[in-house]
């Protein structure tokens, strides 16, 4: 980490965490905010669902709900980059404070409850998107909607132009009973509107479903029945968990989603679970901040994984630094990155 950078998070983390998150969006936007140079690495260029990745290592929806910063964040490593979520219409979200840092847990808490400035303004920065990288939209519904089900499709309708995939996001535990649509009835009712509103696009996006780290395997089961009927492209594995395992920080107790360092372990198992009950492809995200933490994933059935909450705590300094690792490794070992996920 460079002492630019290291300063620079030092500074973040004085400042309220919204507020720092909100700066450091500010910074990306403006150009104003340290980048990792960018490096060619033909060996961690991969394809998951179609599309191409520059390498396997993308960042999470919910950095960039508004899709402020595409530019920079498209230019700082990242082999992919999922923005949102975004809903048909803007909302405030949840109450202030609603995101906490957990320091000595490597860890972070949220309730923001999908606060966007909505499907029309979002729309209009994915239009001016660089034409470089692939770009995916993480589709939300809002919370006072009658029609939730509806709702990712009308997001994906107006937005899809200008995206590389979509993801459904039904697994947020901020917005009340947003987990329930990951029941099979309305599963399936959620998947029949997105699907049928993504094959009216000029051109089809992968769609990926987003899934929680707190379902047993019979949920599993009929996820996976509902993705595979549903022709979806793949999985994301996973969102935060309502789970709080022995944690240090005083924040521990926090409603939210916790997600960081506490969620690997968790949201890894969910990978071996899915891994075990279809041959879709799978993305894994829940804790990845070490090269170790990648190569578990991939071991666990991941053909990508996202990272977020560890930006907090390392830079997007840590993007270079895991591409240039795991480059490394491949290099050292003789191996592909097809080497690193069993077969299915």
């Amino acid at each position: 980490m460079s002492l630019l950078e290291r300063a620079t998070l030092a500074a973040l983390r004085r400042m309220d965490p919204e507020r720092a998150h909100t700066l450091a969006i500010v910074a990306l936007k403006t150009g104003m905010a340290p980048l990792p140079p960018l490096r060619l690495r033909p060996r961690l260029e991969s394809k998951i669902a179609g599309l191409t990745l520059k390498n396997p290592i993308g960042l999470a929806a919910g950095f960039d709900k508004n899709a402020e910063a595409l530019g920079s964040l498209m230019s700082s490593g990242f082999g992919f980059v999922e923005v949102g979520a975004v809903t048909p219409r803007p909302q405030p979200g949840n109450p202030k404070p609603r995101l906490f840092r957990l320091a000595e847990d490597q860890a972070v808490i949220n309730r923001f409850g999908f606060n966007n400035d909505g499907m029309v303004a979002v729309a209009k920065r994915l239009a001016q998107r660089p034409k470089r990288g692939t770009l995916g939209l993480n589709l939300g519904a809002n919370k006072d909607s009658a029609d939730r089900a509806a709702d990712y499709a009308t997001v994906l309708a107006h937005c899809g132009a200008h995206i590389d995939f979509a993801t459904i996001n039904v697994s947020s535990p901020n917005t009340e009973r947003l987990r329930d649509l990951q029941g099979a009835e309305a599963l399936r009712a959620v998947l029949h509107h997105t699907q049928g509103a993504n094959q009216t696009l000029a051109t089809p996006v992968p769609l990926f479903l987003k899934i929680a780290p707190d379902l047993d395997l019979a949920a599993l089961d009929a996820i996976v029945a509902q993705a595979e009927a549903a022709q979806l492209a793949g999985l994301i594995a996973t969102n935060t968990t309502l789970d709080r395992p022995t944690l240090k920080s005083r924040h521990a107790r926090e409603k939210g989603g916790l997600s960081g360092a506490p969620l690997f372990d968790k949201s890894t198992q969910i990978l071996r679970d899915l891994s075990a009950r279809t041959a879709l492809p799978l993305i894994g995200v829940g804790g990845v901040c070490t090269l170790d933490h990648v190569l578990e994933k991939f071991k666990a059935g991941a053909s990508a994984v996202q990272l977020y909450s560890a930006l907090v705590y390392h830079g997007l300094g840590l993007v270079d630094r895991l591409a240039t690792q795991l480059d490394q490794h491949l290099a050292t070992q003789n191996l592909t990155l097809a080497d690193l996920t069993p077969s299915r």
